[in-house]
């Protein structure tokens, strides 16, 4: 018998941003917040992704955010209720609409936080507010969800969005058991626990910061019966291989502060 040497265990591949970065930003921000809305029967669903690949469509000042060298993309289809800036009381038309966002996990200067390639919803007032006032890449869509069943949901959209690239998502899922709070530095808190986004105008010479507070998600356990979708994509993203990382979760009450230039 060959006595082969041990080969030595690579080290572990450093995360993007320190943990203790992340927590910090579950601190909520000082100030009163712009808009209060509340966020509910969302489904997580992640693909992991090179982040190399992933960077070639990012603007030039973001760097994918990772863990353990991994970086992921996700689709999250939700409902959003209860929205009202501080000022006035919700607004008929843009309180309690459906949405779905295609997104991925970002850093600037080691301060984490969510980039989205687009978000569909179906408040044309909505969009016509996020574009204007938050640069975000709102697009018209026309969106239904149902519920055959206490744990069964059903989730349909098709955009409408004159200009953009078509896109249709179908998906049906059904809930599990509550999960524990997730555990920071776990793969769960960080598909999940975000609290900024970042955003730019069209030509991405400008890039804007905004602050999200809430309290941690409530997550579920789910299976993903069916699911069709081309909104990858439609951005010029890679086709997902394998089946998702799969999360459900909500409700929470969320407080969003004015975007910032950076």
């Amino acid at each position: 018998m060959l006595d082969l040497p041990l080969l030595p265990t690579p080290p572990p591949v450093p995360d993007a941003v320190p943990l203790s970065a992340r927590l910090a930003l579950r601190e909520r921000p000082a100030g009163a917040p712009l808009l209060r809305q509340q966020w509910s029967e969302l489904l997580f669903l992640h693909w992991p992704v090179p982040a190399e690949l992933l960077q070639a469509h990012l603007p030039p000042r973001l760097q994918a955010d990772t863990l353990q060298g991994q970086a992921w993309i996700g689709i999250v289809p939700f409902e959003m209720s209860k929205v009202r800036t501080r000022y006035t009381p919700p607004v008929r038309g843009t309180h309690e609409f459906l949405e779905l966002n295609v997104r991925t996990y970002v850093h600037l200067d080691g301060v984490p936080g969510v980039w989205f390639f687009s978000l569909d919803a179906t408040s044309a007032l909505a969009v016509w507010v996020a574009r204007t006032f938050f640069h975000l890449p709102y697009l018209r869509a026309d969106m239904r969800l149902d519920q055959p069943s206490p744990e069964l949901r059903q989730f349909a959209a098709t955009r409408t969005h004159g200009g953009a690239p078509p896109a249709t998502f179908r998906a049906t899922w059904k809930l599990g058991a509550p999960m524990p709070p997730s555990e920071p530095g776990s793969l769960e808190f960080f598909l999940t626990e975000r609290y900024c986004l970042y955003a730019s105008n069209k030509d991405q010479s400008k890039l804007y910061h905004g602050r999200v507070a809430h309290a941690p998600w409530p997550l579920r356990a789910a299976q993903v019966l069916h699911l069709e979708s081309d909104l990858l994509e439609g951005h010029g993203l890679p086709t997902p291989t394998g089946k998702p990382v799969v999360h459900a979760g909500g409700p929470v009450q969320v407080e969003l502060w004015p975007m910032q230039r950076v």
